[in-house]
């Protein structure tokens, strides 16, 4: 592992109050958009998917012993089969089916707890991590382009504006101020577009003029809300999606590693992780919320700000609970325009995409060895070009699918290509 960064938080360290409030304040504004859109678009309650992100990401820190600055989001991968199960079983066999998620991420923490980690070093070398990162953070690409400059279904050249003005907002607050303004750029950014974007006339008020100021989200909790039933058919639609969401979770532990210096495969290990991940979906499935999984969108505030403060996530957890019972605030930040959001997202991607880069570039990765080259472009290509595989109604994200087969082809492929022997 290589050494640790220059940091302006460590992850052990405290902020001071001030410090504290806009810096987990810039983390749930980061995370907010994206996990309130999947129960909007599964038909969900959004206030109890805010909730239960917050709770998830508070006992995925506990079960991890405060080591790793991680926020719990809601997942997409699980949107087509929760979208089905809405039209037939409803919130039961959405929770059934999150909660064994949860269950399937606990089974495989318990094994990894019997055999060890010494594998990961093994399965994930430089040659394979690096272009996975970069994958993670660029196959995101064209979801921050669509949001910059789509309304709707039309090209929209204010929408890009707005958007390129909030990049330039955020990347002036980070390069040229110094003290507290300068380790908040994302808040900035956002607070600065959501101006503009009212400048322009893009931004709707009218969720925020009806919401109410205390609101408390539809909780939707077995033996109180609903009598609960064994739901077969959402379990086995659910639950194997969980392999595919740990690929991602692997893939965001390695982007972590390399921006703060730490092994947290070894320590707290890979079964704290994976146990905390599944701990915070089984409490989303019994409150009636959507699968989590960590997020991308805050790894990349982590990387530009260089605040790894695991209190700091803890206090986006917070505020992210508070949010959910309180309307106003909530339906005012859920009025975010999509190119706000977007512009912060060219950058909050592409510094995870850059990380992937520095490993490859930091571990001294031969691209003279073909074995080499052979990996990295099989992972970018298909990871980036998101060539799923879909087998009946299961779904395995590009993502996934280059994971695979980089781990496969770093197995199996020789040191050396027969051209390349002497």
């Amino acid at each position: 592992m290589t050494e640790k960064r220059d940091v302006v938080l460590a992850v052990d360290e405290r902020p001071t109050p001030g410090q504290w409030f806009g810096l987990s304040l810039q983390h749930m504004f980061s995370m907010f958009g994206s996990t309130v859109l999947v129960p909007i678009l599964v038909g969900l309650n959004p206030g109890i998917a805010l909730f239960s992100s917050g709770v998830g990401t508070l006992m995925y820190i506990l079960i991890t012993r405060h080591k790793i600055p991680a926020y719990m989001g809601s997942s997409f991968s699980f949107i087509v089969p929760m979208i089905a199960l809405m039209k037939t079983t409803g919130y039961p066999g959405i929770a059934q089916g999150t909660i064994a998620v949860g269950c399937v991420y606990l089974i495989v923490s318990l094994i990894v707890s019997a055999i060890g980690a010494d594998w990961i070093d093994k399965v994930l070398p430089p040659i394979v991590v690096g272009p996975i990162v970069m994958v993670i953070g660029l196959s995101l690409a064209g979801t921050a382009a669509k949001d910059a400059t789509m309304n709707g279904n039309t090209y929209d050249l204010n929408f890009f504006l707005v958007a390129l003005l909030t990049l330039l907002i955020t990347i002036t607050f980070n390069m040229f101020f110094k003290g507290f303004l300068g380790l908040i750029p994302i808040l900035l950014g956002i607070v600065g577009g959501y101006l503009i974007a009212c400048a322009f006339g893009i931004v709707d008020f009218s969720g925020v003029q009806t919401a109410h100021w205390f609101s408390l989200p539809n909780f939707q909790i077995p033996f109180v809300n609903y009598h609960p039933q064994f739901y077969w058919g959402a379990i086995l639609s659910m639950a194997p999606i969980a392999f595919v969401t740990m690929t991602e979770h692997l893939g965001h532990i390695m982007v972590l590693d390399e921006l703060t210096g730490n092994n947290y495969f070894k320590e707290p290990g890979l079964n704290r992780t994976l146990a905390g991940d599944g701990t915070a979906s089984i409490i989303a499935g019994f409150v009636g919320g959507p699968p989590v999984t960590s997020y991308g969108e805050n790894i990349g505030v982590l990387a530009i700000t260089k605040v790894q403060s695991v209190y700091v996530l803890a206090g986006a957890a917070a505020f992210a609970i508070f949010f959910s019972f309180v309307g106003k605030l909530s339906a005012l930040i859920e009025s975010i325009p999509s190119p706000v959001i977007g512009g912060i997202s060219f950058l909050l991607f592409g510094v995870i995409a850059s990380s992937g880069l520095r490993v490859l570039i930091e571990r001294h990765v031969d691209f003279d060895k073909k074995r080499n080259l052979m990996i990295a472009s099989v992972i970018l290509v298909i990871g980036i070009g998101n060539a799923y595989l879909k087998l009946g109604q299961y779904e395995f994200s590009g993502l996934a699918v280059a994971a695979i087969l980089g781990i496969i082809l770093n197995l199996v492929l020789p040191e050396e290509a027969r051209s390349e022997e002497k």
